[in-house]
């Protein structure tokens, strides 16, 4: 299996694995639903999701250097320019505390694939924890910035 099929595998589950329990919630730019993936912002597309890192192939956490575990979550991040459906690079910061307001450690890095390109950025979190992440997405030609935030529930039992 190839590095593109496989992120794009990683990439399926990642989205079904975002849509969790029913107690997960999205709060992004207005039109979008509670449980969203993606935000419409004018000419691109930002897909979100969080995931823990134990749901990944060993295989694809080694290739990216991700550890593994029940107790890491992984935050990935893509922006798609929705006139011809194609990846775009991006400035992308990520801002993520939990329910009592304490700062998580989040620092993406990118990652270019034959056809993709993704951000991703790991932390530690807690049993039932919740976690509020604030994503700031600047495409690539674009002269500002769009504010995306979602909350994702993980659980490590």
């Amino acid at each position: 299996m190839t590095i593109t099929r496989t992120l794009v595998s990683l990439s399926l589950l990642a989205l079904v694995a975002a849509c969790g329990r029913p107690d997960d919630t999205a709060d992004v730019p207005e039109a979008q639903p509670a449980g969203a993936t993606s935000a419409d912002i004018g000419a691109h597309v930002i897909h979100f999701s969080a995931q823990s890192t134990d749901q990944l192939p060993p295989e694809i956490a080694r290739a990216y250097d991700i550890l593994r575990s029940k107790n890491r979550a992984m935050l990935n991040v893509s922006v798609i320019r929705k006139a011809d459906q194609t990846p775009v690079t991006a400035v992308v910061k990520v801002k993520t505390v939990n329910l009592t307001g304490q700062l998580k450690n989040v620092t993406m890095r990118q990652i270019d694939e034959q056809d993709a390109i993704y951000y991703i950025g790991e932390t530690a979190v807690a049993n039932r924890e919740t976690l509020v992440f604030d994503i700031s997405v600047m495409p690539e030609g674009e002269a500002q910035a769009t504010d995306v935030r979602f909350k994702r529930q993980f659980f490590t039992d």
